[in-house]
């Protein structure tokens, strides 16, 4: 699995490569959130949409890193869940623990914009 971390605002987007499963692979996940949390950051969008696979340690680390970033104060959400682990989370029953979205702006809209969101934001745009 791959992993990259991009920051838009106070929202940081964790793009997921590759299949979530026993091992490597879900270290990888549980290591990259922490560290994130550890230098501060709170909100995440976990950008799922080249994930065409996750196993039962990969959803304990999906659930793992959202009672870790909720204990921060923050948030965490889903982004373009692939339909086979979309299906996954919804046999477990964790479609209505997550926020799932099907688009990054809808996803990032939902969180609290901050003053220093805001101006971030326009200095971006002009």
């Amino acid at each position: 699995m791959q992993i990259r971390n991009r920051k838009i605002a106070e929202v940081t987007i964790v793009d997921l490569c590759g299949r979530i499963v026993a091992g490597e692979d879900s270290a990888l996940l549980r290591d990259s959130i922490r560290t994130l949390i550890s230098q501060g950051e709170k909100n995440f969008v976990l950008n799922m949409e080249t994930v065409p696979y996750i196993d039962s340690a990969g959803i304990g680390e999906l659930v793992s890193a959202l009672v870790a970033v909720r204990r921060q104060g923050g948030c965490l959400k889903l982004l373009n869940l692939t339909r086979r682990v979309y299906e996954v989370l919804e046999i477990v029953r964790l479609v209505t623990v997550f926020e799932i979205f099907y688009s990054e702006a809808k996803a990032l809209s939902t969180f609290p914009v901050t003053p220093a969101d805001t101006r971030a934001m326009r200095v971006r745009v002009s």
